[in-house]
């Protein structure tokens, strides 16, 4: 019973107030020009998603350059884009982690103008840290932060110029709440929102919103390709105890985590949406209702002690009572997209 009393429990009202305190954007609209909007990592799932929504906008307010690493994986977006394609929507390459990809695809924009950038890029790790290779850690910091950094670095100058422009980064909720086996991961992700946290003081003084997007489980091509790897990974530095918690626990359990929390890619991308056209843009904005009364529990607890007992006795003793949890979960967010659902047919 105390578990459940301490999954309810939110932060102080001050704490929502910081969060959404923000001066007024321009990016609602009216009878502005289309906006210019980057987008990175739209070969796939959320930026493919984003790219598509804003592109589609009714009202004509955007105009979408929609990057990729490699411009070979593009034919889904092509495909998808339909009409709006060399219309709305622009396709070019862009790799985070060059430099000089980033400041090529910039200036091929006229005046260099983005309005609007959407760090989306990225990529995930799995596993007990000590069977990852030095190497893969640092080439997803590569990209998931130092990728972010390049991007701000070129275009956070001109938007400080010009005193407007919006950046809004695809993070994490675990880049609020490190969660187990996503060690290297989540520390990513923690280095983004801090990164963000820092950049938005000097940014509120030139008129520049940040706001991070915090989705919990997505279902994605990108999350299916993580798991198969993780299952094939090799694992023989681990010893036997954590081996059977990763294979025989973990693994099953993050699939119960998916089914019973995980969002679409088209969820997310309408979440984002809000965002990019809100007048008051927030800070921090979780795409998942149902998964932030968990990420709460830090608000709650100065000493970190509550949401580390919380999760390990969650995982460890209270499986069946985890579960069952889940399972509701599963219920409330079917309700919820069903709700949705009816609210736009009507």
């Amino acid at each position: 019973m105390v578990l459940f009393s301490c999954v309810c429990v939110f932060p102080p009202p001050f704490l929502r107030i910081f969060s959404y305190s923000f001066p007024p954007s321009l990016s609602a609209g009216g009878n502005m020009a289309a906006r210019n909007v980057l987008v990175t990592g739209c070969s796939s799932g959320i930026g493919l998603a984003l790219a598509l929504r804003l592109a589609r906008d009714e009202l004509k307010r955007f105009r979408v350059i929609a990057t990729m690493r490699n411009l070979e994986k593009s034919q889904a977006l092509k495909r998808q884009a339909g009409p709006v394609l060399d219309t709305t929507l622009e396709i070019k390459e862009l790799d985070v982690t060059c430099q000089e990809s980033i400041r090529q695809c910039v200036d091929s924009i006229p005046q260099r103008r983005v309005d609007v950038l959407v760090n989306n890029a990225g990529m995930g790790m799995i596993g007990p840290v000590e069977s990852q290779s030095m190497a893969s850690i640092q080439r997803l910091f590569d990209t998931n932060f130092f990728g972010l950094v390049r991007l701000v670095q070129e275009v956070f100058p001109d938007m400080k110029r010009r005193r407007q422009g919006h950046i809004v980064v695809m993070s994490s909720v675990l880049g609020l709440q490190g969660l187990l086996f996503n060690d290297v991961y989540s520390a990513s992700k923690f280095a983004v929102e801090g990164f963000c946290e820092s950049l938005a003081l000097q940014a509120l003084k030139f008129g520049v919103n940040i706001s991070l997007i915090e989705p919990g489980p997505v279902t994605t091509e990108f999350e299916r390709k993580l798991y198969e790897e993780a299952a094939n990974m090799d694992l023989s530095t681990a010893d036997k105890e954590t081996l059977d918690i990763f294979q025989d626990f973990y693994l099953n359990y993050s699939k119960d985590v998916f089914n019973a929390l995980g969002q679409s890619p088209e969820e997310v991308a309408e979440h984002t949406m809000k965002v990019i056209t809100s007048e008051n843009p927030p800070f921090r904005y979780q795409t998942n209702s149902l998964y932030t009364p968990i990420t709460t529990l830090k608000h709650a607890d100065p000493s970190g002690n509550l949401p580390l007992n919380a999760f390990h006795q969650m995982i460890f003793q209270h499986d069946r009572l985890f579960k069952a949890s889940l399972s509701l979960l599963k219920m409330l967010q079917w309700r919820k997209r069903r709700d949705m659902d009816y609210n736009k047919s009507t």
